[in-house]
């Protein structure tokens, strides 16, 4: 085992076990990329200000280049003995180039290192979410625009309770991804500071040039207190936070298309490229995809919570159970990126069946809020068109009929106020039609917000 570049205030070395135990490297290798640039910033800081020579920053570029580069095609493997990624790197860069190696950390501890490294991934991996979360989003509004007037039933309480389009109910999951995006932007704007120059809590008696550092790494600002820099987490609370959120949208979505394409609800049709069967069942097509996309959430939330709880009790400023937080947000930000292109064909592929959506909404008596509006147009109390509708609806449940069923005559029966033009009033696409109100199912309605969705990113 290589001595750990800690060594020198140890009279032996650390137990087998220990070091097990106290190593990262087998989850944070991935931060490699992200470490090795910001160890360049670092030294042509140090050489711009003369803290290391020309000749020392030349020759840790050449070597932590020749590094990246091996790491890259994979002929150069993080040594799984090593404590972590940013100390293997160092004694690889010292074994490549020798003392300048051994000059790169001046002025840098590793916790704003690794403060660095997480941000600068989670940073990397916003953008590539944001782009899922787009292409989800984008997917949505096409569905949506095919559907501006496929009539269904909305629901409460998962009963039928009025009719809108599936344009209309597919744009509510527009809207929640939009503002995940916009949770998305946010948490990135706030992750967008620079932690390198903390030290390990109190700075350097080294001349840095930190915002020169921030501008190579593209980062707008640089934090303003060393002992906060190195000791939260909050950037990768907030994300798991984000992407917790996101999950429960997927989740939700999912569950409605595992009841649409059941048998017994029968409205959608999912692809056979998104279905999987069963081992035992030949008739079985499963909704696999949506399933374990609901079954994900719970892995998100958990994340969640490990954050959470390993952060609450942490007095200022950095300590050993930091380490618990890359595990939790890789984690988080590994089950999004494979949920989003999953879900987001499993919906661009389904087939909808318009007929069997329009058969639930008239089933349902959907429109029996409209007869109540209507008997309140011809001058009835709202409670008693409410009581009126209700009390007509016993009366069709008791025969087997719709509202729409019944004889003009035996309407008035309920309320005299009922003339021919009740018909007219109580269709599904009247109930629909003028409810034209921002945010209503009006087609043209869901159009303007279409539109306005789609210009929005």
């Amino acid at each position: 085992m290589t001595p750990p570049l800690w060594q020198g205030r140890f009279r032996k070395g650390l137990d087998s076990q220990v070091n097990a135990y106290n190593a990262s490297i087998s989850f944070d290798a991935r931060l490699y990329r992200q470490d090795i640039l910001g160890s360049l910033a670092h030294a042509a800081m140090l050489a711009s200000q003369g803290i290391i020579s020309g000749k020392d920053e030349a020759d840790i570029r050449r070597g932590l280049g020749e590094i990246l580069s091996a790491l890259d095609n994979g002929q150069l493997l993080p040594d799984p003995e090593a404590e972590d990624i940013h100390m293997f790197i160092e004694a690889e860069l010292t074994r490549r180039v020798g003392d300048a190696g051994r000059r790169l950390h001046t002025g840098r501890s590793r916790n704003d290192q690794v403060a660095l490294d997480l941000r600068l991934y989670l940073r990397d991996a916003c953008l590539e979410i944001r782009s899922g979360y787009l292409a989800l989003y984008q997917v949505l509004i096409a569905v949506a625009r095919q559907h501006l007037h496929t009539v269904m039933p909305g629901y409460t309480h998962l009963q039928r309770a009025q009719p809108v389009t599936l344009a209309h109910h597919l744009m509510a999951y527009v809207e929640m991804i939009s503002r995940d995006i916009s949770r998305l932007d946010d948490c990135a704007r706030r992750m967008d500071v620079l932690p390198l120059g903390a030290g390990a809590l109190a700075g350097t008696t080294y001349p840095l040039d930190r915002e020169r550092v921030a501008e190579m790494l593209g980062f707008s600002e640089i934090s303003l207190n060393s002992m906060d820099a190195v000791s939260d987490r909050d950037f990768a609370i907030e994300l798991a936070a984000a992407l917790s959120i996101f999950m429960v949208h997927a989740s939700r979505l999912c569950e409605e298309i595992i009841l649409w394409s059941s048998q017994e609800f029968a409205f959608v049709d999912l692809d056979d490229a998104y279905s999987t069967g069963s081992s035992i069942m030949p008739q079985k097509k499963n909704p696999d995809v949506a399933e374990l996309t609901r079954g994900k959430s719970g892995r998100v939330f958990g994340d969640l919570m490990t954050l959470l709880t390993v952060m609450k009790g942490l007095p200022l400023a950095y300590n050993k159970d930091m380490q618990e937080d890359k595990e939790a947000i890789f984690d988080a930000v590994d089950t999004v990126r494979l949920v989003l292109p999953a879900l987001t064909g499993l919906i661009e592929t389904m087939t909808v069946d318009e007929e069997r959506m329009a058969e639930a909404a008239a089933g349902g008596f959907t429109n029996a809020t409209d007869l109540a509006d209507y008997l309140v147009v011809k001058g009835l109390p709202f409670r008693l068109a409410h009581e009126v509708s209700g009390k007509l609806v016993r009366h069709c449940i008791d025969r087997g009929l719709a509202l729409q069923d019944l004889e003009l005559a035996e309407l008035q029966r309920f309320s005299p106020l009922i003339e021919q033009d009740v018909y007219e009033a109580i269709s599904l696409e009247a109930c629909i039609n003028r409810r034209s109100l921002p945010g209503g199912p009006a087609p043209e309605t869901v159009l303007a917000a279409l539109d306005q969705a789609a210009a929005r990113y």
